[in-house]
């Protein structure tokens, strides 16, 4: 399974900006993908996942009611709207992938076997 990430880029405080990330046509009964963020000197974190099946969407705190992620099936793709943002939302940004997740390994990492490349998400202020 590849990953391939789109979009991200530099914009003010406040402004919009949208990832996506394309599978390469691998799917599953417990298919999800994910996106995280890595910022310089920190921890990977956990952002936004949905269950490519039921559509159902999971948020870390720090971006609920910002953030929203969705599906296009039809091309296997996994989107990330992000508004509203703000310096701390710079970060490299990854999407991942898992066709085996249970519910509460969701937010770690290390339950991903697939990922995309990062692509970096500068906001100024």
């Amino acid at each position: 399974v590849q990953l391939q990430a789109s979009g991200g880029g530099s914009v003010q405080e406040g402004g919009s900006l949208r990832l996506s990330c394309a599978s390469s046509g691998r799917t599953g009964s417990r298919f999800f993908m994910s996106w995280f963020r890595q910022a310089p000197g920190k921890e990977r974190e956990f952002v936004a996942a949905i269950d490519m099946n039921t559509r159902r969407t999971h948020y870390a705190d720090s971006v609920r009611g910002r953030f929203s992620v969705s599906r296009d099936n039809a091309k296997n793709t996994a989107s990330l709207q992000m508004n509203s943002l703000k310096p701390d939302d710079t970060a490299l940004y990854y999407c991942a992938a898992s066709f085996t997740i249970i519910m509460s390994s969701i937010p770690f990492a290390s339950a991903y076997g697939y990922w995309g490349q990062g692509t970096q998400v500068t906001v100024s202020s």
